[in-house]
């Protein structure tokens, strides 16, 4: 699995907003994310949510960012929108649902999709959130301690 982005925000943008306007929590691409097991990741809103919360770090495949954009002819837009942690190439994310996974020496439980919601509509675009199910990303929890690494444009981890 290659990692393309990653993202942290300290807050969140849609949980607790139903039937209100969507947070303004910022959502900040980094070159590094310090993963803790049982935790999530250091600087991120689910960080220290509860023990072994299922949604410790979110996965999302670029793959699908690509058809979206391509589908919808939606070009320029960021995949921060999705609020998705690490932007994957490379491997099927419902492969690793109820799996242990490794990642950059990182390991990890695929603990279920991480559904669509019609949030997805506004951040993107409408239609989105139909499109993204059974292919919303990977809700997963952290097992080990580590750091993942986004990519450089030579192919290896920075």
């Amino acid at each position: 699995m290659n990692i393309i982005s990653l993202y942290i925000s300290n807050g969140h943008n849609y949980v607790g907003h139903h039937g209100r306007d969507a947070g303004t929590n910022q959502i900040q691409e980094v070159q590094r994310a310090r993963c803790v097991a049982g935790r999530g990741i250091v600087g991120d809103r689910y960080f220290n949510r509860e023990k072994d919360h299922k949604c410790q770090i979110t996965f999302f495949d670029y793959s699908v960012y690509q058809n979206l954009c391509e589908k919808f002819q939606k070009h320029g837009k960021s995949t921060a929108v999705f609020r998705r942690n690490v932007i994957t190439d490379g491997v099927d994310l419902n492969s690793l649902i109820g799996r242990e996974f490794e990642v950059q020496g990182v390991r990890f439980f695929g603990e279920e999709e991480s559904k669509p919601c019609y949030w997805m509509d506004q951040a993107f675009c409408p239609g989105t959130e139909n499109e993204l199910k059974g292919r919303g990303g990977l809700r997963a929890r952290i097992l080990t301690n580590g750091t993942l690494r986004c990519l450089t444009p030579d192919g290896k981890a920075d």
